[in-house]
C-alpha cells in the first residue's frame, strides 16, 4: 500500500545522516570542490581518508572518458598496481577504450596492430571471443558510427567503463563500491517493485523510480 505523502512529514530523519548520503555520493564521485565547500557550510568533520585518492581517481575517470584510456591504465597501475592484472574484464574494457578511439581516428592499420598485441590474447577465453568479434568487427566499416556495433563507440559506453573502474578503485582500496545514496535507490526501488508484485499487478503499476522522482 503507497504511504499517503502527508505522513512523512512525521518521519524523523537526522540531518547529520542526510550529510553523511550527499558527502558519500560527492566523494564517490570526485567532486572535490563540492566536497570542501560542503564540509565548511555544514561544520561537518573531513573523514580521515576522504580525500585520500580522490584527486588521482578523478584524473583516472577523465582520461577514460576523453579517449585517452592508456593513461588511465598507467594512473590505475601507480593508484592500485595489482587490480587490472586480476580484473581481466576491467581491463579488457580500458584497452578496448583505445582500440575504438584508434577506429574513430581512422587509424586501422594501428588498430588493427593494437587488438593483435594486446587483445587477441584475451581470446584465449571463451568469454571474450564474442566481445572481440563485435570490436574487430569495427574495422569492416567506413563509418563505423553507423555500424551494428555502434554503441561501442558511444559516451555511454565509455562511461559504463569509467564507473566500474572506479568501484574496483574504490574496493581495491577497501572502500564501498557504491555511494550511500546509491545503495539507498537501489534498495528503494528493490523494495516497491517486490511490494507491487505482492499486491497484484491489477492493483498497482510496476514501481517506476523515474515516475517516483516526479511526483
Amino acid at each position: 500500500m503507497d504511504v499517503d505523502p502527508r505522513q512523512y512529514e512525521h518521519i524523523a530523519i537526522n540531518d547529520n545522516d542526510i550529510h553523511n548520503i550527499v558527502l558519500s555520493y560527492l566523494v564517490h564521485n570526485c567532486y572535490k570542490e563540492t566536497v570542501d565547500s560542503f564540509i565548511s557550510c555544514t561544520g561537518m568533520k573531513q573523514p580521515a581518508n576522504c580525500l585520500e585518492d580522490m584527486e588521482m581517481r578523478k584524473r583516472i575517470l577523465h582520461f577514460a572518458l576523453e579517449g585517452n584510456a592508456l593513461k588511465a591504465i598507467e594512473l590505475t597501475e601507480e593508484l592500485a598496481q595489482d587490480l587490472l592484472e586480476k580484473n581481466k574484464d576491467l581491463h579488457f574494457d580500458l584497452l578496448s577504450l583505445h582500440f575504438v578511439e584508434l577506429v574513430c581516428s581512422r587509424k586501422c592499420t594501428e588498430a588493427l596492430e593494437f587488438a593483435q598485441t594486446k587483445l587477441t590474447p584475451f581470446g584465449k577465453v571463451q568469454k571474450y571471443v564474442e566481445k572481440l568479434e563485435d570490436f574487430m568487427a569495427l574495422l569492416a566499416y567506413e563509418e563505423p558510427e553507423k555500424s551494428p556495433m555502434f554503441h561501442l563507440l558511444s559516451l555511454e559506453y565509455r562511461q559504463h567503463v569509467a564507473d566500474n573502474l572506479n568501484r574496483a578503485i574504490l574496493a581495491h582500496a577497501e572502500r564501498p563500491r557504491y555511494a550511500a545514496m546509491e545503495r539507498l535507490i537501489q534498495q528503494t526501488t528493490a523494495v516497491r517493485q517486490c511490494l507491487s508484485q505482492e499486491l497484484g499487478k491489477d492493483v498497482h503499476r510496476p514501481f517506476s523510480l523515474k515516475d517516483f522522482m516526479k511526483s
